[in-house]
């Protein structure tokens, strides 16, 4: 051989008679590989009334075989991207020119197999040049309860070898959004709020860099995130009602944006549950316990007392319940996007939650940050170095997608949309002469 075996390449296929001259339950499977992998879809298969045979260069050094195996193998897998020229299933077809090389199990992990069909990666892709081969194999993989995804001929082989090795592909677009506001909002809140109180004030309080502007950043970061989540379907409703037609296809940066919007709001919601954890240790934290007895004392020497402010507590209670309301529905929105929990959904109820219980947790996230600003809006000194607080820079994307929003659910507005969307054109006026003549 003039190659050595390339890294976890697994072959497998039926013994004793062509796919349609016997049932699949009659013939032996053998799989090459006695690796995780090898062991766990043996394992499967086993469960499934299959016979199952191993094949191993080092029989005697691969530990115990699931009970009911008959040979004993070795199984290795390609630790990177264009390691080889050509597709491992490729190779083997050159090796094998009598057999006909069917790619698949691949993306399964071993995890997955062992855990059953419930586990949400149960897709089985496969590819190959006989449809014959390929249907002997999606019979295979229909008994272990797991679904058939036809890729079509051999040459997709390179691609599906390729998928167990990328790391986060659609998370990759959300995490440089996060990492770009987080090091933004970081960065001038540390001038507004640290640097301004030593150049200005002459205070040292770089100690609050750890826990409060932490705790600044990670709810500003959230609310945009999370408004970011639902601006490209706002955008999208426009750009329809602008067409006349839902057939016509959107920008590519759009349908990019569209596609990680999930990603997008599982880490906001990450940001906000920071937020969470944050604010629970303020009592607890050494500053705030030395300003709550610096004040008793004060008053105690001077013989005074604070008054009740009827008008604060309303607005501390109205930010609080406003902000554990969104919070919950955030919760919400991150559970119901997990697959096992969508899956069990059907898509009116899917939609109803990701839209408009979406779109009313961010309206409370927006308003939980308008009553923390309160009348902060209208008072010189917030403008430190003629720049707004960091929550107001954050309000502008949101309250732009809850403005547009509210656009799109006018009577008249709302009409035309969902004539749109159940497939209306508006005719273009060439076609319009047309009809008329």
């Amino acid at each position: 051989m003039s190659k050595e075996v390339k890294p976890e390449s697994m072959s497998l296929h039926s013994l004793g008679g062509r796919a349609g001259e016997a049932t699949l339950e009659q013939e032996p499977v053998c799989i090459f590989g006695t690796g995780d992998l090898g062991r766990s879809l043996g394992q499967r298969l086993l469960q499934t009334d299959y016979k199952v045979v191993y094949g191993s260069r080092r029989p005697h050094t691969c530990g115990s075989l699931p009970r009911g195996a008959q040979v004993l193998v070795d199984v290795s897998n390609n630790p990177e991207k264009n390691l080889y020229p050509e597709a491992n299933a490729a190779y083997l077809q050159k090796l094998l020119p009598g057999c006909q090389v069917v790619k698949g199990f691949n993306t399964l992990s071993a995890w997955a197999l062992q855990n059953g069909p419930s586990d949400a990666s149960r897709q089985v892709y496969l590819c190959g040049n006989s449809a014959e081969a390929k249907q002997a194999v999606a019979e295979v993989v229909t008994k272990m309860g797991l679904t058939v995804l036809d890729r079509g001929s051999l040459s997709a082989a390179r691609e599906l070898e390729d998928i167990p090795l990328q790391l986060f592909p659609e998370w990759r677009l959300p995490l440089q959004i996060a990492l770009c506001l987080t090091a933004f909002f970081f960065f001038y809140l540390l001038i507004r709020d640290v640097i301004y109180a030593y150049v200005i004030q002459g205070k040292d309080i770089s100690f609050r860099i750890m826990v409060s502007l932490a705790n600044k950043v990670f709810p500003i970061v959230s609310l945009i995130m999370l408004s970011l989540c639902y601006l490209p379907g706002v955008i999208a409703a426009f750009l329809q009602l602008y067409r006349g037609t839902k057939y016509r296809r959107f920008p590519d940066w759009l349908d990019r944006w569209m596609l990680c919007r999930k990603q997008l709001g599982l880490l906001a919601l990450a940001f906000a549950f920071l937020h969470v954890l944050y604010t629970l240790i303020i009592p607890i934290r050494y500053y705030v316990r030395f300003r709550i007895s610096d004040s008793i004392v004060t008053q105690i020497r001077e013989n005074q007392t604070s008054k009740f402010d009827t008008t604060i507590a309303w607005r501390s209670d109205s930010y609080y319940s406003v902000g554990i309301l969104g919070f919950g529905l955030y919760v919400l929105l991150g559970i119901t996007s997990l697959p096992s929990v969508s899956n069990a959904l059907s898509w009116r109820e899917f939609s109803f939650i990701q839209s408009k219980l979406g779109h009313l947790t961010l309206l409370l996230c927006t308003l939980h940050t308008y009553l923390y600003g309160w009348d902060k809006f209208l008072r010189p000194s917030m403008y430190k170095w003629h720049t707004p607080e960091g929550y107001m820079v954050s309000l502008v994307v949101p309250t732009v997608v809850l403005v547009l929003k509210l656009l799109l659910l006018l009577p008249c507005v709302d009409r035309n949309i969902t004539r749109i969307r159940r497939g209306w054109e508006r005719a273009a006026p060439d076609e319009d002469k047309t009809l008329l003549m």
